[in-house]
């Protein structure tokens, strides 16, 4: 996917979709035990569906580290420090935490949805 297929509004609707998707999947599996990442393979159909690219290729063309692994690491460390800040696992189950991460994820799903 060249960078330049996509409008910088889908771009960063992208790039938001795949963040809300590995926070809340980072979430579940450090604090619920659900390690299945099933929030970025959802997300992943719907943009091959939609707009003919994945998940991955979002993090590589997008993201400025240009490179999935490197974006990956980087979203975990940031998931990381903002789930410390709320206190660990506990902390943040206590917290509003979960259905905030939960919403973003769905709002970001229901905007590439109604893309055309």
């Amino acid at each position: 996917m060249a960078r330049s297929s996509l409008d910088a509004d889908t771009q960063a609707l992208l790039v938001e979709a795949v963040e809300a998707a590995a926070d809340l999947d980072a979430y579940h599996a450090r604090c619920r035990g659900d390690g299945s990442g099933r929030r970025l393979e959802n997300l992943s159909k719907l943009i091959v569906g939609k707009l003919r690219t994945t998940v991955l290729t979002v993090q590589d063309d997008l993201f400025p580290e240009r490179n999935y692994r490197r974006t990956q690491e980087r979203l975990e460390r940031d998931f990381v420090e903002r789930l410390q800040a709320a206190g660990g696992c506990q902390g943040a189950k206590d917290s509003t935490l979960p259905e905030e991460l939960r919403q973003r994820y769905e709002a970001a799903l229901e905007s590439i949805q109604q893309l055309p």
